[in-house]
């Protein structure tokens, strides 16, 4: 039986309280020498001595053991990601790019089953989101000029801290060293207190929030070192991950591959607000591919340098973040982890969505609604429920701009990974852009009728500003002008103070003096028919590599084959996302039962499923096992009671369940393809057609 935590401290402090009962009594020992007593009184203490090192050794072998007796949870992880990606790789899901060049870190091909299985996952995507949401979906370049990057920022931060080998030059994340060695000690060193344990896990807890000075801090603290030399590392330092390029033969025009999709809907949000028949809210949605290059790529398909994302961008009022489809998923209640609970170190709990946001945990109910949307998505996909939480973003890891923002994390052998951000980045990406552009990037409302209203008046004497502040003079008016009313008031007040007042230009960093003659403020009543602003954002992501990964982990399974001497992988993926929704078999070789096989086939074709058919005629029991390692939810057999005219039926079989009906041939086709698109239950196939006893092979 596994040794509870309980227990395990117990054990931890006793053997802390004999070490230094060992340790007190090696002194003695020392001190016994130094004095020149006698030989006799020497012997007892070091027999005293020796007796308690091996009471160490005997509680140190215990505790071992104790720890080893928890299932070996950790071997027990790499086991099975070690058979889940075996399985993966040997059925062309997905194969390391490039290998027979030695391969490229970071970079894979799908094969036939992993597309299917990609293809499937955006289809329903596209289907759960764009269409039931009414979304305006377009496709932009995965090249972009480097203005637009640096605009969103991502040229100047868009960053990592790396290390080097000092002896290798080899590069590391930094980040990542440090979690690797909190998470190997809590996972495998028996002897940790519950001091050290809580500390190291605090430091995983706020690892996001770390800089540099702090990360090397850690590092040093740990006596951390490269993992594959063992040698000393340097300081962290930023490394910028976004793949530069250049456009043109010139290569004067710099670009990147594209981080993200984002700034393609960001920077067409005029068009497209124009196409929506200028009306708020709407969303916009990119599925493409966007190019990150990791400084040392690992984990699979979990951090790779191109991958697909999928991206919304739902523009809104920010006065007015409601949802009208909020009240339809209120009542949902899945995991959630709040700053709150994360600071405390507690765990995560089932929460009504409905509840977090009238309670304020969520922000808003737009942002509740996406992720209750996004639960609802992951779900269908076979993620498990119980190992899904919704957590929100530290006070220290959101930007600045942002109000609010949670992830989506999936438990998988990796321990907890985001596979969906979901921010709340209010106003921040359009006014960045339209600052930078100078295009007007803003919405309208208009009034049911026109009011007065009082206003702020700003008005920058240009031909002031010109002699004063000669090249910069443009700038300094268009900061006067971007003033907030209460920066403006407040200077208004410091200039009929003093005469004077500083002007901080944050984009520049300098810090103009501003005279009074220079610029007038003033409020005056002016009749609106209506406002203009610039729209918030709530931003849902979804990194697709890692969502199907997180899928193939929760969707993987073994079972003894019938003879019980091998273990047969399977996946039991919903028949949605399944890359191939039913295999067809005759029974053996007869080319009356292959005719039969083939026509179904066509059949299926015809109404839509993917299907795949097998007259190989190897066993059944060898057939099914090959499907059911694809992740294929039915098989049809033909048999020879197919060939009867008063019949004209034959079998399918349920992937999981390993139970079998008989349907007519004729009814199979629909039968199959609706249940893989979620019209027809299996249950409801089961009770509407006979059973049938599953074949001795299976």
């Amino acid at each position: 039986m596994a040794a509870t935590e309980e227990e395990l401290e117990l054990l931890r402090k006793e053997l802390v309280g004999m070490k230094e009962e060992s340790e007190k009594q090696g002194e003695l020992v020392r001190a016994l020498k130094g004095k020149k007593v006698e030989k006799k009184e020497i012997e007892e203490a070091v027999e005293v001595l020796m007796k308690l090192k091996l009471e160490v050794q005997t509680k140190e072998k215990e505790l071992v053991a104790k720890v080893g007796s928890d299932g070996g949870k950790s071997s027990n992880k790499e086991t099975f990601r070690q058979q889940l990606n075996d399985t993966l790789t040997n059925r062309l899901f997905f194969i390391p790019a490039f290998k027979i060049y030695g391969g490229v870190a970071g970079l894979y091909d799908y094969g036939p089953p992993g597309c299917a299985v990609k293809a499937n996952v955006l289809a329903l995507w596209r289907q759960h989101y764009v269409l039931e949401e009414s979304m305006l979906e377009i496709d932009c370049p995965c090249v972009t000029p480097e203005v637009v990057l640096k605009a969103s920022g991502h040229v100047d931060k868009f960053t990592d801290f790396m290390v080097k080998d000092e002896k290798t030059g080899m590069c590391y994340r930094a980040d990542h060293l440090l979690k690797d060695y909190c998470n190997e000690a809590l996972e495998k060193d028996p002897l940790l207190t519950a001091e050290k344990r809580q500390e190291l896990k605090g430091v995983l807890s706020t690892l996001d929030e770390l800089d540099a000075q702090q990360l090397g801090a850690k590092i040093k603290e740990y006596n951390i070192t490269a993992p594959d030399s063992k040698n000393p590392v340097s300081d962290p330092y930023p490394f910028n991950l976004m793949f530069k390029t250049s456009i043109g033969p010139a290569g004067n025009s710099i670009g990147y591959l594209r981080p993200e999709t984002a700034q393609g809907i960001f920077v067409n949000f005029s068009k497209l607000y124009y196409y929506n028949g200028n009306k708020l809210p709407f969303a916009a949605a990119q599925i493409g591919q966007a190019f990150r290059n990791e400084i040392a790529p690992r984990q699979g398909l979990l951090r790779v340098r191109e991958f697909t994302l999928a991206e919304i961008e739902h523009f809104v009022d920010p006065e007015d973040k409601s949802h009208p489809k909020f009240k339809d998923v209120a009542d949902l209640q899945f995991l959630l982890y709040p700053r709150k609970e994360q600071l405390a170190m507690e765990k995560p709990v089932k929460t009504r969505i409905g509840d977090a946001v009238s309670q304020g945990i969520v922000n808003n109910e737009t942002l509740g609604y996406f992720i209750a949307r996004t639960y609802l998505f992951l779900k269908s996909l076979g993620i498990d429920e119980e190992r899904l939480r919704f957590r929100q973003h530290l006070p220290n890891e959101m930007a600045h701009y942002a109000s609010d923002c949670w992830d989506a994390e999936v438990e998988c052998s990796y321990g907890w990974i985001e596979v969906t951000g979901l921010a709340d980045r209010s106003a921040f990406d359009l006014k960045a852009h339209s600052d930078k552009s100078n295009e007007d990037l803003t919405a309208f409302e208009k009034y049911p009728k026109s009011k007065e209203v009082e206003r702020l008046k700003v008005t920058p004497h240009l031909k002031l500003l010109g002699p004063a502040f000669k090249k910069d003079a443009d700038t300094v008016g268009k900061a006067l002008l971007a003033m907030a009313e209460e920066e403006a008031l407040a200077m208004k007040a410091k200039l009929d103070a003093d005469g004077q007042a500083p002007l901080e230009i944050c984009t520049t960093g300098k810090t103009f003096t501003i005279k009074k003659e220079q610029v007038s403020i003033s409020k005056e009543k002016v009749v609106e028919t209506g406002r203009r602003f610039t729209p918030a954002v709530i931003e849902p992501s979804f990194g697709i590599g890692r969502i199907i990964y997180c899928m193939y982990e929760h969707c993987f399974y073994t079972r003894p084959s019938k003879s019980g001497d091998e273990q047969l992988s399977v996946f039991k993926f919903p028949p949605i996302v399944a890359p191939i929704k039913c295999t067809v078999f005759p029974l053996m070789q007869n080319e009356k039962l292959n005719d039969v096989a083939k026509r179904l086939s066509v059949d299926l074709t015809r109404a839509g499923v993917a299907n795949k058919i097998d007259i190989t005629g190897t066993s059944i029991g060898k057939r099914y096992a090959r499907t059911d390692e694809l992740g294929v939810p039915f098989a049809i057999t033909v048999d020879f009671e197919s060939l009867d005219a008063e019949r004209e039926d034959a079998t399918l079989r349920e992937r999981d369940s390993r139970a079998q009906v008989r349907i007519p041939l004729e009814e199979i086709a629909t039968v199959v393809r609706d249940i893989s698109e979620g019209r027809l239950a299996w249950v409801d196939v089961l009770s509407k057609y006979p059973h049938v006893a599953p074949s001795h092979e299976d």
